[in-house]
């Protein structure tokens, strides 16, 4: 959570009218911080004026907030003749005794300064206090009603200000050394290419980096800032980031993820608890005898499977970090995301995650024809579902089919499919969204081209998002590298009576 600090001119008349600057602009406060123009433009009146940032004693509020070229200028009442202590405030005030203003706020954006403190550009305004001492020497009352205080100086304060100077003028040559440093680091870590500059690579990504080009040799520091996976490989997990992309990658790959049900877990395997039956009420008499109803209790357990490969990088090409990073990432998201959106729909559960084309208990509906789709058979199909899984499903299908499936039309000859003219809102098939699936079968006889079904009762189980192992032994002879990749992911239908598919066939 951010830290509440406190920085700050002042006005005040008999009736407790008062103004000032509550921040300079262009210089900085004891600690070195500044404040830029602009970070004050979400502030808005009133706001509470408090003595000394003591919540407990409001004397006052702020009616007006602006900021200008001189800084943040603000105007308010003290409540002297509802608050005694505002009085006390205002009397203190015109003897000179407070003299400051200074904020309360949080930072929401900032960067170090050289020489110490801050660059502010963003913040939260809470509160402005009138002080003794303000945190920014220029922030003081301006006026009062007989007591200018503009042109009051305090020495002390300008001494300090002077040091502050002098200090930052001592540390220039360090912090450009320090900067030249890290500028050299950077270009070794992530060279410059195509003219444009490099972003600055994480930590993460430096560690990942040297770890694809040492393997378990990586310093204590790079250890650090990957995770060790607990899989039997002991391998390392690549950074948080780069799985993040590689994820997105495979979505690419299998919309399916997009529509199903999927959780993360840190065990092998799932059971959840079905039940095949409902109980048997029957209407009676006042005196009849009541009649006795079974439920049959079931369990089906869902197990991780394993997806591996590996690819190889001559060491000349380790040797760049960034791009053997990129080749990884590339390479590991074709592969993995390919084999992973086949085994959704065709995996044999056993090797594989269950797909729902292979679910034996998703019941079909005849299309009533061999080859050509009927609409008719589309329609019924979709209301023969019940209505509470008919309202949340979706129609899978692959891209020929879908060309199929936009030539037809029903009886009052409208076209079944719509496209989507809003943008964000999917394409609909008699009303309900569509997901193209490329490992969906073209139309042919006797073929399962559309599945209609609601995705929720199919469930995704990811185990381990990816861990790599990099071996520079096995072809270190021929210069090679080769970089084992692991993940763990399951699949399966929770309720095949969510689902139903369209058969190529008259019965």
């Amino acid at each position: 959570m951010d830290r509440l600090e406190f920085k700050a001119t002042l006005t005040v008349d008999d009736a407790g009218a008062i103004e000032g600057i509550a921040w300079p602009f262009g210089s900085p406060d004891r600690v070195g911080d500044v404040i830029n123009r602009g970070a004050f433009v979400k502030a808005v009146a009133p706001l509470p004026m408090l003595a000394s940032h003591d919540q407990a004693d409001t004397v006052g509020v702020w009616d007006q907030i602006e900021e200008t070229a001189e800084g943040l200028k603000v105007k308010g009442r003290l409540l002297v003749t509802e608050v005694a202590r505002a009085a006390e405030v205002r009397a203190l005030i015109k003897a000179g005794a407070m003299r400051g203003l200074s904020i309360g706020f949080q930072s929401r954006k900032s960067a170090p300064r050289v020489g110490g403190g801050r660059t502010i550009s963003d913040l939260e305004l809470l509160e402005i206090s009138v002080v003794a001492v303000p945190a920014h020497p220029g922030a003081r009352i301006t006026s009062a009603k007989e007591l200018d205080m503009t042109e009051q100086t305090t020495p002390d304060l300008t001494a300090i200000e002077k040091k502050l100077a002098d200090l930052g003028e001592d540390l220039k040559p360090v912090s450009a050394l320090s900067k030249r440093i890290d500028q050299i680091e950077a270009k070794l870590n992530r060279p410059e290419t195509g003219g444009d500059k490099a972003k600055e690579p994480t930590e993460e990504r430096k560690a990942f980096g040297s770890y694809l080009r040492l393997g378990n040799q990586i310093s204590e520091d790079d250890r650090k800032a990957l995770n060790v996976s607990v899989d039997p490989q002991g391998g390392y997990l690549v950074p948080p980031e780069l799985s993040t992309e590689i994820i997105r990658d495979l979505i690419e790959f299998s919309p399916v993820r997009s529509v199903a049900s999927v959780r993360g877990i840190s065990v092998p395997n799932v059971i959840y608890p079905t039940r095949s039956d409902t109980t048997n009420a029957v209407w009676h008499g006042e005196m009849a005898t009541r009649s006795e109803s079974t439920i049959t209790f079931g369990q089906k357990e869902m197990t991780t499977k394993e997806l591996s490969t590996y690819v190889e990088i001559s060491n000349v090409l380790m040797q760049d970090a960034p791009a053997a990073e990129t080749e990884v990432r590339q390479a590991l998201a074709d592969d993995f995301g390919k084999k992973e959106a086949t085994g959704f729909v065709w995996g044999d559960g056993v090797l594989q995650p269950e797909g729902f084309m292979v679910n034996p208990d998703i019941g079909y509906y005849a299309n009533g024809h061999a080859t050509a789709v009927q609409p008719d058979a589309l329609v019924k199909m979709l209301y023969s579902m019940p209505a509470m899984y008919r309202n949340k499903g979706v129609w899978a299908l692959n891209g020929t089919t879908l060309g199929v499936l936009r030539t037809l039309k029903d009886g009052q000859n409208n076209y079944i499919w719509q496209p989507s003219y809003q943008a964000g809102q999917p394409e609909t098939i008699l009303g309900r969204p569509v997901i193209e699936l490329v490992d969906m079968p073209n139309v042919a006889a006797d073929a399962f081209p559309i599945l209609y079904g609601d995705f929720e009762a199919y469930r995704i189980l990811d185990r381990l998002s990816m861990s790599t192992l990099v071996d520079p032994y096995t072809r270190a002879t021929n210069g090679i590298t080769r970089i084992h990749a692991t993940r763990r992911v399951g699949g399966g239908v929770l309720q095949a009576a969510r689902f139903k598919k369209l058969k190529m066939a008259t019965s």
